[in-house]
């Protein structure tokens, strides 16, 4: 579906991410880690890139994205927008979502990764859904953790959703995690972690490093769906 659409709302989220609310068409349908296609001017063309809804499809007013400024022309010319600004959609697309089908599962993200795994928990939530949720947000600093209010508040409205955040880069202060997503991040946090299927969004290089690692966990390729977010 293709429609276009003013901004009705942008939030900055980190010191270098953003996100921009727009509201829903009644015919627009998704499903939760579905991702639209985002239209711009860029000088004199137009250039189309791809957002994951941070959003839920139980949200029924609103669509939102959300954008990691990156210093790149497109990213800066999103960044210089404001509300009243109209935004050219296609979507939706992208086969990691989630409908309930699972009862137990795992959201492993890094950085701006964490938009799909958003829109999974408020729609568990959101649903009342029994389905078993943990979702690791992997970061380099404390500043760095997308939503991090939001997830917390869903976790204690979701007895079925545990949120660990970790840090690669963390201050003295953090009393968190400290490790990247690895074998024992996963054992300690998940310990009946072979009953689950898997969600990993983030980095290419990041993807990479965690599904060798559930491989070497011995979780089969079919339990496991993948994104990869890189920079523009």
């Amino acid at each position: 579906m293709e429609f276009s659409e003013p901004i009705t709302k942008i939030m900055q989220q980190t010191p270098d991410v953003k996100s921009f609310r727009f509201n829903r068409p009644e015919s627009f349908d998704y499903k939760a880690g579905q991702y639209i296609l985002v239209t711009i001017p860029v000088g004199e063309e137009m250039v189309r890139k791809p957002f994951t809804l941070s959003s839920s499809p139980t949200e029924k007013d609103h669509l939102e994205f959300t954008k990691k400024l990156t210093g790149h022309e497109y990213s800066n010319v999103l960044d210089s927008t404001d509300t009243g600004d109209i935004l050219k959609i296609d979507g939706p697309y992208g086969k990691m979502t989630f409908e309930g089908e699972y009862d137990k599962i795992a959201l492993l993200s890094g950085g701006i990764g964490v938009t799909p795994m958003i829109s999974i928990c408020k729609y568990c939530t959101d649903l009342k859904l029994d389905t078993m949720v943990t979702l690791v947000s992997s970061n380099k600093t404390e500043e760095d953790i997308v939503f991090r209010d939001e997830l917390e508040n869903l976790e204690n409205q979701n007895k079925y959703l545990k949120v660990v955040f970790t840090l690669t880069r963390a201050s003295s202060e953090w009393q968190g995690c400290r490790e990247y997503i690895c074998e024992n991040l996963i054992t300690r946090e998940i310990p009946d972690f072979k009953d689950y299927l898997y969600y990993l969004c983030g980095p290419p290089g990041m993807v990479k490093s965690v599904e060798s690692m559930l491989e070497n966990l011995e979780i089969p390729d079919e339990r496991i769906k993948k994104e990869l977010f890189t920079g523009y």
